[in-house]
C-alpha cells in the first residue's frame, strides 16, 4: 500500500479520464490520494472530486506562483475551510519560488506566513513548495517555529542539504517525487539517505515529473511506485518496507486523513 501526498487531481490533464486515473492508482497498491489546492478559490472544484472518490483527499490553499491573486484570504478564512470539510486533510501549498518571476518574494512570503498561522491553530499540515529560496525557506520556518510549532511538508523535494536538514530539525517531513529517480539526481539522492525513515513521504506531483521508468509522460499518481522503489534503494530496505513505512508516515503527518 502507498498513498500519493501531493498531486493535483483537478487540473485540465486529469478531466477526461479521472475515474481511469484513480483505478489505476488503486489497481498499482496506491490506496489513497492528496490532491493539492493551488488556488482558494477553486476549492469548490477540488472537493467536488474528493467527494467522488472516497480514496481522495485535499487541502486548502495558494501556491506561492498564484500569492499576489489571493493576499485577501486571510489565514482565519483558511482555517474556516478547513474546519467545514472533513476531506480537507492539510493546508497548502503556500511556499517560495524563486524560479520564476511571477509574483514578488514579498507576496509569497506573506502567504506563506498565514499559511504557517493556520497550519499552527488548526493542527493540518501545511504542504510546502520550495524552489530556488532555500535560505529565505530555512530562516521563515525556524522563525515562525520559534513563535509555536506547526506540522509541515517539504513537498517535491529537490533543495540542498542544510533546508532538509533544518526540516528535518523543526519536525517537518520531507517528500520525494519522481525527481528523485532521474539519472543526474545523484546529489538528491544522497540527501534522501540522510532523512530519517519515520519523516520520508512519495509523492508524484501529477501531472507533473513522471519518474524514470515513464519519463515523458504525463505523471499520474500510479507511478508513484517508481519513486517508492527508488527511496528505499537509497535506503537500502525492501520496497514492501518502505511502502509500509511511508503509509505509516502519511498517516501520522496527515492525522485527519482516515484509513479507508
Amino acid at each position: 500500500m502507498l498513498i500519493d501526498t501531493h498531486c493535483h487531481l483537478d487540473f485540465a490533464d486529469f478531466a477526461e479520464e479521472r475515474d481511469a486515473i484513480v483505478g489505476r492508482a488503486h489497481a498499482a497498491g496506491v490506496a489513497q490520494m492528496v490532491t493539492i489546492s493551488t488556488r482558494v478559490r477553486k476549492l469548490d472544484g477540488l472537493l467536488e472530486i474528493t467527494q467522488n472518490y472516497p480514496s481522495v483527499f485535499c487541502s486548502v490553499g495558494t501556491h506561492p506562483n498564484n500569492a499576489g491573486e489571493e493576499l485577501d484570504i486571510e489565514a482565519e478564512d483558511l482555517v474556516r475551510l478547513a474546519n467545514q470539510h472533513e476531506k480537507i486533510v492539510a493546508i497548502g501549498e503556500a511556499g517560495l519560488d524563486y524560479l520564476y518571476d511571477t509574483q514578488t518574494p514579498d507576496d509569497q512570503k506573506t502567504g506563506l506566513i498565514r499559511h504557517i498561522a493556520a497550519a499552527r491553530e488548526t493542527g493540518l499540515p501545511l504542504v510546502i513548495h520550495s524552489r530556488n529560496a532555500d535560505e529565505d525557506m530555512a530562516q521563515i520556518l525556524r522563525e515562525e517555529s520559534g513563535k509555536g510549532s506547526f506540522p509541515f511538508i517539504l513537498h517535491c523535494f529537490s533543495s540542498g542539504q542544510e533546508l532538509a536538514s533544518t526540516g528535518v530539525a523543526l519536525g517537518g517531513y520531507v517528500s520525494f517525487s519522481g525527481i528523485l529517480t532521474f539519472p543526474k539526481s545523484e546529489e538528491l539522492r544522497a540527501i534522501a539517505k540522510t532523512v530519517p525513515l519515520e519523516r520520508l513521504l512519495v509523492e508524484t506531483d501529477a501531472p507533473y515529473l513522471a519518474p524514470k521508468r515513464w519519463r515523458g509522460k504525463r505523471n499520474e499518481p500510479s507511478y508513484v511506485v517508481n519513486t517508492a522503489e527508488v527511496l528505499a534503494e537509497c535506503h537500502g530496505v525492501s520496497y514492501e518496507d518502505m511502502a509500509r513505512i511511508t503509509t505509516e508516515n502519511a498517516f501520522r503527518i496527515f492525522s485527519r486523513m482516515p484509513r479507508l
